[in-house]
């Protein structure tokens, strides 16, 4: 059952993809560091550690959800996918608006995945950088 924090979360990030935006060509080396933390982070959901990634996501990603119902929701969305068989990198860009979330320093990352349970998933990621410069997941959208 999702309950109104899920939707609101949920709303959040469908309106953070789904509105064309302006992009930049970006900084590679930013766009190299963003893909490595979110790959990083992209283990401990396909590990089940659910809480963990939302310990390690960016702020703006705690505010919108709290970590119960962040566990709740994505127990709910990855398991019935099954495992990850494959996933590849399809396209990164560096932005520095996105809808609906501060200005700042993100990339928008999308991989084609394949899971045991779904032969065609597109996962789009968007970590963005920390006040402390680290690069941290403040979005996850499986269409």
């Amino acid at each position: 059952m999702i309950n109104t924090a899920n939707i609101k979360f949920l709303i959040l990030f469908i309106t953070l993809f789904s509105i064309p935006v302006v992009s930049f060509a970006g900084n590679e080396n930013s766009k190299k560091e963003a893909e490595k933390s979110a790959m990083s982070w992209l283990t401990l959901v396909d590990n089940g550690d659910y809480g963990e990634s939302w310990d390690e996501a960016a702020i703006l990603f705690q505010k919108a959800i709290s970590k119960e119902d962040w566990v709740k929701t994505i127990k709910g969305v990855r398991p019935p996918l099954g495992e990850v068989e494959k996933r590849k990198f399809e396209s990164a860009t560096y932005m520095t608006e996105v809808p609906g979330a501060p200005d700042g320093e993100y990339v928008v990352i999308q991989y084609f995945t394949v899971f045991s349970n779904k032969a065609s998933a597109i996962e789009t990621i968007t970590p963005m950088k920390e006040k402390d410069g680290s690069w941290k997941v403040s979005g996850y959208y499986i269409k």
